[in-house]
């Protein structure tokens, strides 16, 4: 919609409300009491507006739109989302995809807010639809002149033993759950965020660490990456708000995960 529609179905909602919704003393853009109370409902409206527009221009067809996607992290972003989104583009040329990063609980929070319409989570997510892509595991990350690296499953026990690198990405939560779990605790020296800064520290001998395999590029220079034991899986999922409720393209994209994924499992 665009801003002057926008503009002129706003007024519409004061005038049919008797209140301002928009507080247009502000400097900024800024609700009023009310407006913060009904923007919630407002956006269901929206979007339902969204959705019969959408419906009405793409129909079936789908030459042209947009979708957009959620991701949580690494693990999804380069290794998950992309065939799917390459056999999307693939069928459907006409349609634009944007994905957007953020930590799982934004991602969940976007699609609650109507944000957007599909994301690539965590599961379990019992508030939302959502279909399995793929099972990912948390492995070492260790210096490749290290002891440990000789082994070919490496015991949790023994990562408790060097500094400790902590990911503060979307695997940090089952990487403290999993110590937890087992009554260890690391000597975590660095908490970062970004991959390649874990990686290269790692690489210089500054410690150890624990990550989601999927998130990981096939080999990285100076580390090797082992099975840990006890070790820890987690589920990546496509998620959605309401599956009855997606636009056309967003649908089209749900189905035809679905579709790929089981023709995946026959072919097992």
């Amino acid at each position: 919609m665009s801003a002057s529609a926008t503009s002129h179905a706003l007024r519409a909602l004061e005038s049919a409300l008797g209140t301002e919704l928009i507080d247009r003393h502000s400097p900024g853009v800024a609700l009023t009491y009310t407006g913060e109370h009904v923007l919630p409902h407002v956006r269901d409206v929206f979007a339902s507006l969204q959705l019969v527009r959408a419906t009405a221009l793409a129909g079936a067809e789908l030459k042209t739109g947009l979708l957009r996607i959620g991701s949580f992290g690494a693990s999804a972003t380069i290794r998950v989302l992309p065939p799917l989104l390459e056999r999307f583009r693939a069928r459907y040329p006409g349609v634009d995809i944007t994905v957007t990063e953020k930590p799982d609980e934004q991602t969940s929070r976007d699609l609650i807010e109507r944000r957007l319409e599909l994301a690539a989570v965590t599961l379990p997510k019992p508030d939302f639809d959502s279909q399995t892509l793929a099972i990912d595991e948390l492995v070492a990350v260790l210096p490749f002149n290290h002891p440990l690296a000789k082994l070919d499953t490496v015991p949790l026990k023994e990562l408790t033993i060097d500094p400790f690198v902590m990911t503060r990405a979307g695997s940090q939560a089952l990487v403290t759950k999993l110590f937890a779990r087992n009554g260890l605790r690391p000597r975590v020296e660095y908490e970062l965020l970004q991959l390649m800064s874990i990686l290269e520290l790692v690489a210089s001998g500054k410690g150890v660490s624990i990550l989601a395999k999927l998130a990981l590029p096939d080999q990285y220079n100076g580390t090797v990456f082992r099975p840990i034991t006890p070790g820890s899986t987690r589920r990546i999922g496509l998620v959605c708000l309401n599956e009855s409720r997606l636009s056309p393209v967003a649908r089209a994209f749900w189905q035809d995960t679905r579709r790929h994924r089981t023709s995946q499992k026959l072919g097992a």
